[in-house]
């Protein structure tokens, strides 16, 4: 092999003709260090394009790839194509372009799938920066759309590497080769057409035996053939599955399904593990948060499936969950693990589900390997544009449905009906939103993804057409007479005018509107896409590492007039914003977050506060969301509510007379139930990172408690200021000086001295011990 494979010819002439080598490759593969290698000893000299670092050392385009390679044929030097090149398209500029002033070879480093995979997973620099756990699904895709080179396309050598020593014979063949030598022409170490082909690492997996213990899913002979030409809704496929390609996940040894799990009786989701892969969170810590949160969430659901889902047989993830759910004796029927490709449970392994999560980026944006990208490119181009119309960004913690387009693939070959996007926390350094080593928090967001994520499917099967006798009992649990069922649809709603990430939810008929306020429900008793479950934290405030943030969570359907009437807020609240709710009606579940708690409120610091001091005094009447619910009767709890907040800001002041304190509400608040602001004046906090956070407390948007009695008094109701005024420019709330942005702002309010405008000194607005403290002004 390795004499046939170099052919060198002596030369007599001065140089020999330059050679364009395309080396074509999966990631992993070695075509770097194949470049490397030749160079290092070579008697020609060679120049590498890589598309990674051909921009100044970072990735850049193919344009650049073919100038650099031109420049350097024209000073006669020999060119390595260092790309993985592994379709016919890819390769065809750079044969042309060698074709009239160079020899084109190609050397197809054709190595073992779960090798490339291995390498790639395994190392912790790469110039593309493709590695960790998100390679293996790049190198997947790829492989599966690899196209042999042929010498009819302009090759005039192509060399066939199976093996590490196939690759050490071609390394020493062009280290070795003089200027004024050739190589043979020809195809060499191609393996016969009944050869088996080098397919990805999914093929590869799929080939696994079932161990002798395995527990079988009945899946008769006739739905086998079936499945083999069809997809789930009996559509037949454009692209055949090989029936000996399937990973037989009927069959499951140590990651599959219980044996008499019926498809029919399920709704079911399949997820992936959250953040434990690129973001580099602790599997330990994860796979206990998984746990935790499927037996929840399961023991206040019937009919419900989740079935996690990895890669690789020797996932970790799938390992440790899987010990931890048998201590924890969690029904096999209604979870489990199952190794396959998340965007062909079906087709590929015979598993049906009717959902699938998305391990998103806070973009909602295609790329980054992994899971994201599967999924986007398996649910088609009109997936990216449907997931834009309902979010335009995630925060972490949290989750947005979106239903697949008529045409998508998933839709047609896995009769997948929704794909939810969800976001973990970031432990990567070098990924946005990083939390450094904070597992306090990142444990925290992590919950709160998965119950966001488990909520959202929950509400999906809610209003999934099931058969009648599912339907009736597919969400149960005992949450409590006071807590309000509510039909709900799972399409999130942006608010483009503002740019902010909303994950509301659409309502669906007048019954539902009403339930808002307290009238009889018709769901089933315990729907979790409104209940407690899974809303162990709360906030009010609104940035992109944090998991509430900058998400009004109720929908506007009229907002034409400045100032709307109370009847134009029609609007549903959105799952994650039930905790305050929560909290005001079960008040006990919640002692430690509770610091001062009456008959009429419950009292609870801002888990992100935009000051030194931030209270929040929640009422305790059920059916009072926000001002758009408040009447003449409720006059005297917003009274009781104004005289509590009245006593902590006395008490706070006590303390540190430096500042003053704002009582007020959000005219359009993030989280259900009605809730007063308790703010001090002096801003100061971390938390306070965007226009919007400045905004809200200081503009027309933030109506001050005796604002809203006195209008009530008057009026009988209050009206709601336009959420446009978060969107105006920077101003001291004390100077009113504009400024370009909140640290320019941060920066100036510590040294501002100026009098508050007089508004907030009429009328009890501001509440303050002694005139000195008001500014030089007063």
């Amino acid at each position: 092999m390795a004499a046939e494979r170099s052919g060198v010819s002596q030369g007599n002439c001065e140089g020999g003709k330059p050679i364009v080598l395309i080396l074509v490759g999966a990631p992993g593969s070695g075509k770097s260090t194949f470049c490397n290698n030749v160079m290092k000893g070579a008697l020609r000299q060679w120049v590498r394009v890589c598309q990674d670092i051909i921009a100044n050392g970072k990735a850049g385009t193919k344009v650049q790839c073919l100038k650099k390679a031109s420049d350097a044929l024209k000073e006669r030097k020999n060119v390595f194509i260092d790309r993985c090149n592994l379709e016919r398209g890819q390769r065809a500029e750079f044969i042309q372009l060698g074709e009239q002033q160079a020899d084109v070879h190609a050397v197809v480093l054709d190595l073992p799938a779960q090798l490339c995979i291995a390498r790639s997973v395994k190392r912790t620099e790469h110039e593309g920066g493709l590695k960790g756990g998100s390679a293996a699904a790049v190198v997947n895709r790829m492989l599966q759309k690899k196209e042999m080179p042929k010498l009819n396309e302009g090759f005039s050598r192509i060399s066939f590497c199976h093996t590490e020593a196939d690759v050490e014979d071609s390394v020493d063949t062009y280290r070795k080769l003089g200027p004024s030598d050739s190589l043979t022409p020809g195809c060499f170490g191609q393996r016969s057409s009944d050869a088996k082909v080098q397919v990805g690492i999914m093929k590869f997996l799929k080939k696994l035996q079932p161990s002798e213990n395995a527990d079988v899913c009945q899946v008769s002979d006739f739905e086998k053939d079936k499945e083999a030409k069809e997809g789930p809704s009996g559509e037949e496929l454009k692209e055949p599955i090989p029936s000996s390609g399937l990973l037989d996940t009927r069959v499951k040894g140590r990651h599959n399904l219980s044996k008499d799990v019926s498809v029919a009786d399920y709704y079911t989701l399949a997820f992936p593990s959250i953040s434990t892969s690129d973001f580099q969170f602790s599997l330990e810590k994860a796979s206990e948060i998984i746990v935790e949160e499927v037996s929840e969430f399961l023991s206040r659901t019937e009919n419900l499936r989740l079935v996690l889902v990895d890669l690789t047989e020797q996932s970790k993830i799938l390992a440790m969950v899987n010990a931890k759910a048998a201590q924890r004796k969690i029904d096999k029927k209604r979870f489990c693990t199952f190794v396959g490709d998340i965007t062909r449970l079906y087709s590929g392994g015979c598993l049906r589900c009717n959902v699938i999560a998305n391990a998103a980026n806070w973009r909602l944006k295609p790329g980054g390997g992994g899971v994201n990208a599967a999924i986007f490119n398996a649910a088609g181009e009109d997936f990216e544009r449907a997931t834009k119309s309902q979010a335009q960004t995630l925060n972490p913690g949290n989750a947005v449905a979106v239903p697949l387009p008529a045409d998508s693939l998933l839709l047609r070959r896995e009769s997948i009906s929704h794909v939810i996007h969800v976001l973990g926390p970031n432990m990567n350094p070098n990924r946005p939103n990083y939390l450094g080593k904070d597992y306090v928090k990142g444990c925290d967001v992590l919950r709160r993804a998965y119950s966001s994520l488990f909520c959202s499917f929950a509400s999906i099967a809610q209003t999934a057409k099931l058969p009648v006798e599912h339907s009736q009992k597919c969400i149960t649990g005992p949450i409590g007479e006071n807590h309000i069922q509510e039909n709900l649809n799972d399409h999130s709603i942006k608010n483009a005018e503002q740019k902010v990430k909303r994950e509301g939810l659409r309502e669906l008929d007048t019954e539902s509107n009403r339930k808002c306020k307290g009238e009889s429900p018709v769901l089933p008793k315990g729907d979790l896409s409104h209940s407690s479950f899974g809303c162990k934290r709360y906030s009010t405030g609104s940035s992109v590492d944090e998991p509430l943030e900058d998400m009004p969570a109720r929908v506007e359907t009229n907002v034409e007039s400045k100032e709307k009437s109370i009847n134009e807020y029609k609007k549903s609240w959105a799952s994650w914003t039930q905790c305050l709710y929560h909290i005001a009606m079960h008040p006990d579940e919640h002692r430690k977050e509770v610091i001062e708690l009456s008959e009429s409120t419950v009292t609870i610091y801002d888990l992100y506060p935009k000051a030194k001091k931030h209270l929040l005094i929640v009422a305790r009447l059920h059916g009072l969301d926000s001002l758009a619910d408040v009447r003449k009767e409720h006059i005297q709890l917003l009274k009781e509510m104004q005289s509590v907040g009245l006593r902590w800001a006395k008490k706070f002041t006590s303390e540190d007379p430096s500042t003053g304190f704002r009582l007020g509400y959000h005219s359009v608040p993030s989280m259900r139930q009605l809730h007063l602001h308790v703010i001090s004046q002096d801003f100061e906090s971390t938390y306070l990172k965007h226009k919007k956070h400045w905004n809200s407390f200081n503009t027309p948007f933030f109506r001050d408690s005796v604002d809203v009695i006195e209008e009530l008094e008057n009026h009988g109701k209050v009206s709601i200021k336009e959420e446009s005024f978060l969107s105006m420019e920077l101003r001291c709330h004390r100077c009113r000086s504009a400024h370009p942005n909140i640290p320019h702002l941060k920066c100036h309010i510590q040294k501002c001295n100026a009098s508050f405008p007089a508004s907030l000194l009429t009328h009890g607005r501001l509440y303050y011990t002694l005139p000195q403290n008001l500014g030089s002004g007063v």
